[in-house]
């Protein structure tokens, strides 16, 4: 028998509330109970960052949280980012940085977390800031240079 706790979780804006195993990761709630499958689950150690979503305004594994952890909190994740990603989006296509897609939400949940913390256009520290995403596909030049371009256009 698997334990449950009924839980209210607001994801882009809509409360859901569902019994929720108690063993069951956030991301896989969202996925399974919000029908919102653009986070994904790559590593479930939360090593990959392919389940990168915001939690209360900040940026969280989504496998490594339990979906019981965010009873009343506000979570966001790629398909709630609207226009707030807009500029990031534009330069994601633009400098072709999202290849197969796999990385690509959690990759702009990282992203728009580090711009909207002010970060600089860096190449370094960009670098830096999402190391914790893998990408097997575009060798992150392409990556680095749409979060720069976005903040050196001053517009995410």
């Amino acid at each position: 028998m698997t334990e449950t706790m009924n839980i209210t979780v607001t994801i882009n804006g809509e409360a859901i509330s569902r019994d929720a195993p108690v063993r069951q990761n956030l991301v896989d709630f969202i996925r399974t109970e919000a029908g919102l499958t653009g986070s994904h689950v790559g590593c479930e150690h939360g090593v990959c960052g392919a389940c990168t979503i915001e939690v209360d305004g900040q940026a969280v594994r989504g496998c490594l949280m339990l979906a019981v952890q965010a009873d009343g909190a506000e979570v966001t994740t790629v398909e709630g980012f609207g226009d707030r990603a807009a500029g990031l989006r534009e330069a994601f296509a633009t400098r072709n940085a999202l290849q197969c897609g796999y990385c690509t939400p959690g990759m702009l949940a990282s992203a728009l977390e580090y711009i909207e913390a002010g970060g600089t256009a860096d190449r370094a520290a960009i670098r830096e800031h999402i190391s914790g995403n893998y990408c097997r596909c575009t060798g992150y030049q392409s990556i680095v240079e749409a979060i720069a371009d976005v903040i050196e256009g001053g517009r995410a």
